[in-house]
């Protein structure tokens, strides 16, 4: 094919697609343009609320957790080895007050004590003979202190000297010294045997039975279970409604709730959570099992807020933002906000007779149009849907 019919070929092809070009533009012109008709507006359907403020009771509800009131270390006041009491010195285990948990061993100083007191005698029947010339009526006291006098007991209260030289007397001749001594080697027997101060339970064991342990060394930890009280984070704006004396309900979950009285409020607040603790005072019921350690709700008592309002939570954004339907249309105001419960706030703020949205609305924004779906009046205000029932 020489460059002639090539040409032609070309040429050909470009007034073909050409044309077909402009038959397509002139056949769209003269399809008649569709008529546009007005855009629809779309409406959202809301509910509402109207607002009436009232006065409102409010109370606090909080979880706590219960702690013992007391916990004490039990701790050795004396060096060797540990002996069983009358309770397993053991973890878990429980005593009652009064009750003996351990002693340190003491023979070797009950035998040295009983050493005193036998020399203590030996000099009190040296001074009798003198007594009975020199002071007759200090005599009888003196023996009967004598008689009263058992190696295996205490030793009685000494009797009365005022007579100032029948007191040269005794301490000339080591009588005085040696009472004291001996009662101040009681004292330290004393500290050999540990006695539970109170009703309750160990809570860690350092040492055992049969363990050899220092003076001031940490036998155990111990705490009461017969006084609990519950410590309660309060958010700090809160805690100021709360008083001292306040009775509370404590929620178990068990068949019966407990009563309490709030006997402190922690007078600093916790930088984490910002929360001031309160403890609550519980006495146990026998029906009732109340555990060191668990979480009961708490429910403080209602107080008194005047001219207020309650609606959802979720209704509320940017910190204290409200949508109002205003005209048929969404409008933002803001609000004063007076408590935050679990799911409600209470707030002032906004005119009485506003129609405030009672959820939380999504993708919607300022002068979107609205229909109310349901409507809500507080107290004895009637029903009113929008602006234009209003003449109905």
């Amino acid at each position: 094919m020489n460059w002639r019919k090539i040409t032609f070929v070309v040429i050909a092809l470009i007034v073909l697609l050409g044309g077909s070009a402009a038959l397509s533009k002139l056949f769209i012109s003269m399809k008649p343009e569709p008529k546009q008709g007005p855009a629809a507006e779309v409406k959202r359907y809301v509910s509402a609320k109207q607002v009436v403020y009232e006065d409102i009771v409010s109370g606090v509800t909080a979880l706590g957790g219960v702690i013992a009131g007391n916990e004490v270390l039990l701790v050795a006041e004396a060096a060797g080895k540990i002996e069983a009491g009358a309770v397993s010195l053991k973890k878990g285990a429980s005593f009652k007050k009064g009750q003996h948990l351990a002693s340190i061993y003491k023979d070797e100083m009950e035998l040295a004590l009983k050493s005193k007191k036998s020399v203590f005698l030996k000099s009190l029947t040296n001074i009798l003979p003198d007594l009975k010339i020199d002071f007759p009526d200090s005599y009888q006291a003196f023996q009967d202190f004598f008689n009263r006098i058992d190696l295996n007991k205490e030793l009685p209260d000494m009797p009365a000297y005022d007579n100032e030289k029948l007191k040269v007397f005794l301490a000339s001749q080591g009588i005085l010294n040696d009472f004291y001594s001996i009662r101040q080697d009681e004292k330290r027997l004393e500290r050999h045997s540990m006695y539970a101060p109170f009703n309750g339970t160990f809570t860690q064991v350092n040492h055992e039975v049969g363990a050899y342990v220092n003076t001031g060394g940490q036998i155990a930890k111990m705490i009461r279970t017969d006084m609990l009280e519950l410590e309660v984070p309060v958010e700090n704006g809160f805690s100021k409604w709360i008083k001292l004396g306040d009775r509370v309900k404590v929620i178990t979950g068990q068949h019966k709730n407990l009563e309490g009285t709030v006997v402190r409020k922690a007078a600093f607040v916790d930088q984490n959570s910002q929360s001031r603790s309160v403890f609550v005072k519980v006495t146990p019921q026998p029906d009732v099992e109340l555990l060191a350690g668990e979480f009961l709700s708490v429910e403080f008592p209602g107080y008194l807020i005047e001219g207020a309002m309650e609606i959802p939570r979720s209704a509320v954004f940017n910190t204290n933002t409200v949508f109002t339907v205003v005209d048929g249309y969404l409008q933002k105001q803001q609000i004063n906000i007076i408590k935050v419960n679990t799911s409600t706030l209470i707030f002032d703020g906004l005119d009485e007779g506003t129609y405030v949205v009672q959820e939380a609305l999504i993708n919607v924004k300022e002068r979107t149009p609205v229909e109310i779906l349901k409507a809500q009046v507080s107290g004895n205000t009637p029903t009113k849907k929008n602006k234009d029932e209003k003449g109905s």
